[in-house]
């Protein structure tokens, strides 16, 4: 609730203004009964056609009042709901944006969307409830119940245990049911999970004719889901009834409270049932706004984990701002991802020079990648040392670190929009000089210029209408245009020809100047140009120098060399 009433607070302003026409609409529905009964006990009784002009026209002019009063009220709670919940988004997206690989990780993907989407609509409707239906049926509950006791005083003791059983109704509604909508949230992630999978990987899917199998895990999914919300609406189908009944019984002791009305007061009577009937749309109202505001909650802690949740990383209160010249050191790194077993990285400890190209080779799963990661500070050492330039890498200011280092993934990563936005993504203010070169330099100009609109060439989501090579080349040109100090290019040739790669890697050592380059690969030929080859296997170094020395002094690269070469062991 303090997360709600935080953000409210923001637009108290609006709130307030809210609440004032909403009071207006809701004093408007308390008078007019009180003035019909004046009508029937003054004017229909007496015959007196003027007293019922009088007391219509005021009446019309309540009615308008209170038609003014929901218009306003509707315009100001539409109006601050939608912005509170563009603000939750924006909030929820700028604080993930400041966590670690290993916040996200623990958080997962597709519960963080289904917060910043499903769970922020919850919080809207909550108040865009307060605003428009929890505010007003309270007064307008109180009043009608005031009225009627002061209409006709005997009826306080049946108006008394009337709203004294519809509290108690109301308040195991929500105990009970606050938990049941907290587990609807956690199933809705689930199902978000195993879509997002699918779509990710529908070609695999295809290709294994897995359809039976996602289609089974969707299905239990939603089937899961579908229990839960039934569980949670099985508690509104049990209390709203009973409510309701409740507030009926109520009327008809009222009605038999009143057979010896006397028939100069039946506008009175009239009035009372009008009131009674308020009180019953008033509590099916607050009801309503409960079980609403029960779904909020329960999403008001789950984005509040969100908001909440600090970087794994710790920022320096004074972070260095080196120059980063990209001398690389690991200092006995030993690193284990959050909840693993064991540890993907033991006793790393190397030195890389500025300048230098450094092939990465091993089995998969050798830790290569996860190496890598931890230049950028994507995660953190768990025991030892990074140093760039021999400053500690979780002191070095992070936006001074990241704008140093450029990344070209295996997988590679496009967004929606032209091939020149898509390389000018990390560095906006480059030249098209800077683009052509980058683009040269990644063998990625000449099927950019052949095609239709050149460098201004639309690219569907994450590239679809581009092949693997294709988009693997835009992602090296990407990181080149950034013009790194360090540059890691994650196996990111996996998808070329032997011709293309080496193409690519006769332009790197060409035109890589002073840049440190980090090489992963697969195969040896990638990194067999390397000034150094750091070679990998079960998250330890089994060797690192050049490709003669290793195949002199490591078994495990003459194993690599000969399983995918051959030749002697001196290649």
């Amino acid at each position: 609730m303090k997360l709600i009433a935080k953000y409210i607070k923001r637009h108290l302003g609006i709130f307030l203004l809210s609440t004032f026409f909403l009071t207006v609409e809701a004093m408007a529905d308390l008078l007019q009964p009180a003035f019909m009964s004046y009508i029937v006990d003054e004017g229909v009784r007496n015959g007196d056609i003027g007293r019922i002009l009088f007391y219509g026209i005021i009446m019309i002019g309540i009615a308008f009042a209170g038609a003014v009063g929901a218009v306003m009220r509707n315009r100001f709670a539409s109006r601050t709901s939608q912005t509170i919940g563009r603000e939750l988004r924006r909030d929820i997206y700028h604080n993930v944006q400041q966590l670690s690989m290993e916040n996200i990780d623990r958080l997962q993907p597709a519960s963080i969307i289904t917060r910043m989407t499903n769970d922020v609509t919850q919080i809207q409707d909550f108040i865009n409830s307060i605003m428009r239906m929890m505010v007003k049926a309270p007064i307008t509950c109180i009043g009608a119940t005031a009225l009627i006791m002061f209409q006709t005083p005997a009826q306080a003791p049946v108006m008394a245990a009337i709203v004294f059983v519809v509290f108690l109704l109301i308040m195991g509604n929500m105990k009970i049911g606050y938990p049941r909508f907290g587990m609807v949230q956690n199933r809705l992630d689930r199902l978000n999970g195993v879509t997002r999978e699918f779509l990710s990987a529908i070609r695999v899917v295809k290709a294994f004719h897995g359809e039976k199998e996602e289609t089974a895990k969707f299905e239990e999914a939603s089937h899961d889901l579908g229990a839960a919300n039934t569980a949670a609406l099985r508690t509104m189908a049990v209390f709203s009834p009973f409510i309701n009944l409740t507030i009926n019984l109520g009327i008809v002791l009222l009605l038999w409270i009143s057979k010896s009305q006397k028939s100069s007061e039946i506008g009175r009577l009239m009035a009372s049932v009008n009131y009674m009937t308020q009180v019953l749309f008033s509590v099916m109202m607050i009801s309503n706004s409960l079980n609403t505001a029960v779904r909020a909650f329960a999403s008001s802690g789950r984005i509040k984990e969100v908001l909440e949740e600090k970087p794994v990383q710790p920022v320096p209160r004074k972070p260095l701002t080196p120059e980063i010249t990209g001398d690389i050191r690991f200092k006995h790194v030993f690193f284990a991802y959050a909840g693993a077993g064991k540890e993907s990285l033991r006793d790393i400890d190397i030195h890389i020079k500025p300048g230098e190209t450094v092939g990465i080779i091993g089995s998969t799963g050798a830790g290569k990648t996860t190496l890598v990661n931890l230049i950028p500070r994507l995660y953190d050492a768990t025991q030892g040392k990074v140093l760039i330039d021999g400053c500690d890498v979780t002191q070095i200011d992070t936006k001074l670190l990241r704008s140093a280092v450029a990344v070209a993934p295996q997988k590679a990563l496009l967004f929606s929009g032209t091939i020149r936005e898509n390389l000018r993504w990390g560095r906006p203010d480059a030249g098209e000089d800077e683009l052509r070169q980058a683009a040269e330099t990644a063998c990625a100009h000449t099927f950019i210029e052949q095609s239709l609109q050149g460098y201004e060439t639309l690219l569907g989501q994450g590239g679809v209408n581009l092949s693997g090579g294709q988009k693997q080349r835009l992602s090296l040109a990407r990181a080149l245009v950034r013009k790194p100090r360090i540059l890691i290019l994650d196996d990111c040739t996996s998808a070329l020809d032997a011709r293309t790669e080496s193409a690519v890697l006769e332009n790197l050592r060409n035109r890589a100047g002073n840049i440190t380059v980090l090489l992963i690969g697969q195969r040896i030929s990638t990194v067999m140009g390397a000034d150094h080859i750091l070679c990998m296997d079960n998250g330890c170094v089994q060797g690192y120098g050049t490709h003669q020395e290793l195949m002199d002094t490591c078994k495990t690269y003459q194993a690599i060399y000969h399983s995918q070469i051959g030749g002697g062991i001196n290649g």
